[in-house]
């Protein structure tokens, strides 16, 4: 599809999770390296825009608020009732992205095709990316820019940490007198949790063998805070809380240490981005729609497909499958990590040593 992008007036409609909007930076990038001078709204819910505010290629943010019900949707109406744009990329496939779509004036609003929208979210949009099997949600993401003729390479994403964040960094850091591994504990979905005695294991394989002391990282969820008790009564060797810190110095959390063992879930695809060695634990949904985007694949524990298994890149979750994942499959992982990543990701990055 031939489309005028300079200067042009772009909403992006992605009011999903972190992950997601991190898979959608490198969209950012791209369109702007082809026409510097469109402007870049995008909608999406308060905590993820937490992660990109200040972001220099997004010019404009409005929150979608799922807390308020229907008024969400009025808020987001109002915000932006007298604007027309020329372009509106729904990366959504669900009904209130459809919502959003329909209520904002846009020439081209562009989606997936039918068969990938769910929640009739196909009705929303009046042009449509053809049907693609399967892939990485990234890689879905990049079809609407070739849609648009517009190249997704070089592939970046600039998350930070930003100058006015390193100082913060640096004080964290002075902290410890070992490197550091960042232990995401528990996602928003109990059944891509791992069991906190397997965690304590690892956490104390890390300071015994590796000499790396763990810092457990993600919010302050009931589930998240009970996990953490657990896995702390079960260690030798404790590791520091930096649950609640808040979804920007999560960021400079992740980039300053040396590795980071991650839950499918945001701090996997933060780590990924800013290129720190993530050993994925990955069993309720298919690594290679979800895992860590290109890096780390060699760092992947893998429980949800059978051993020998050949199939499709699939969007089904597998249930019930964490407590596959062994204590060994992580440690076998980390001896990986130590022979091709350690020299190079060690000791810390320049930004704050």
């Amino acid at each position: 599809m031939k489309v005028d992008l300079e200067g042009a007036r772009i909403v992006i409609v992605m009011m999903s999770a972190i992950g997601d909007v991190v898979h959608v930076l490198p969209v950012l990038h791209a369109l702007k390296r082809h026409a510097p001078t469109c402007h870049i709204t995008w909608v999406l819910k308060p905590v993820p825009a937490m992660l990109v505010r200040g972001h220099p290629l997004i010019d404009e943010i409005v929150e979608f608020n799922p807390d308020h019900g229907w008024r969400a949707y009025i808020e987001v109406a109002r915000a932006l009732h007298n604007r027309k744009f020329d372009l509106l990329l729904d990366f959504q496939v669900a009904l209130k992205a459809g919502i959003v779509t329909a209520l904002l004036n846009a020439r081209t609003k562009l989606g997936f095709d039918r068969a990938r929208a769910k929640d009739a979210n196909w009705i929303f949009t009046n042009t449509r990316i053809p049907p693609h099997a399967p892939q990485h949600v990234a890689d879905q993401y990049f079809e609407f820019l070739r849609f648009l003729n517009v190249e997704p390479e070089p592939i970046a994403w600039n998350l930070g940490p930003r100058e006015d964040e390193q100082a913060w960094q640096r004080e964290f850091f002075s902290a410890f007198d070992r490197p550091v591994a960042s232990i995401n504990i528990a996602t928003t979905n109990a059944d891509r949790d791992w069991i906190p005695e397997r965690w304590a294991q690892v956490i104390d394989a890390l300071w015994d063998r590796y000499g790396i002391e763990s810092v457990l990282v993600g919010g302050r969820s009931e589930r998240e805070l009970s996990t953490a008790d657990a896995i702390t009564s079960a260690v030798r060797h404790k590791p520091r809380s930096a649950l609640g810190s808040g979804v920007r110095r999560l960021v400079s959390i992740l980039d300053g240490s040396a590795l980071v063992i991650a839950l499918d879930s945001a701090p996997l695809h933060i780590s990924n981005a800013l290129g720190r060695p993530v050993i994925s634990l990955m069993a309720n949904a298919d690594p290679r729609r979800t895992g860590p985007y290109r890096r780390s694949q060699d760092l992947i524990v893998d429980r949800y497909h059978e051993e020998g298994e050949i199939s499709p890149v699939s969007s089904k979750r597998r249930w019930g499958r964490m407590p596959l994942i062994g204590v060994d499959d992580v440690l076998d992982k980390l001896e990986i990590w130590r022979t091709r990543y350690a020299s190079i990701d060690q000791p810390v990055p320049s930004s704050y040593a």
